[in-house]
């Protein structure tokens, strides 16, 4: 007969078990949908749309999305009023964060936002 993970769990240690839980928690808590994060943060979709110049309808759309443009991301969690950062971990490297993204491009780290380049006119 197989074993399931509750036997192989209630086999371990008091103290290992604690270690396993407090990550598990850690896990769960480090993954959440914008949903989770809107309503950890006690907004309702009618306030974030109102910070980000969406309309409910689409601020549920994009929270049912699984893919969206890093600019979009970046738009509704500036609304939430956090920022978007993208690290790229590679082996035997310390992480770098990636600039010139989207709407990412330039942050000054100091969360005043992305710098914008001046807009190229007609003769310039």
């Amino acid at each position: 007969m197989a074993t399931t993970l509750k036997q192989m769990l209630d086999r371990l240690p008091a103290a290992r078990r604690q270690r396993v839980a407090a990550g598990t928690e850690r896990l769960i808590a480090e993954e959440m949908s914008l949903r989770d994060l809107r309503k950890a943060l006690g907004q309702t979709q009618d306030q974030l749309a109102r910070k980000t110049g969406k309309s409910q309808v689409a601020l549920s759309r994009l929270e049912k999305q699984t893919d969206m443009l890093i600019s979009t991301l970046d738009e509704v969690v500036r609304g939430l009023g956090g920022r978007v950062r993208i690290v790229a971990e590679l082996p035997d490297r310390p992480p770098i964060y990636l600039t010139g993204l989207s709407g990412l491009a330039n942050d000054d780290g100091r969360g005043n936002g992305p710098a914008r380049r001046p807009r190229r006119t007609a003769g310039s």
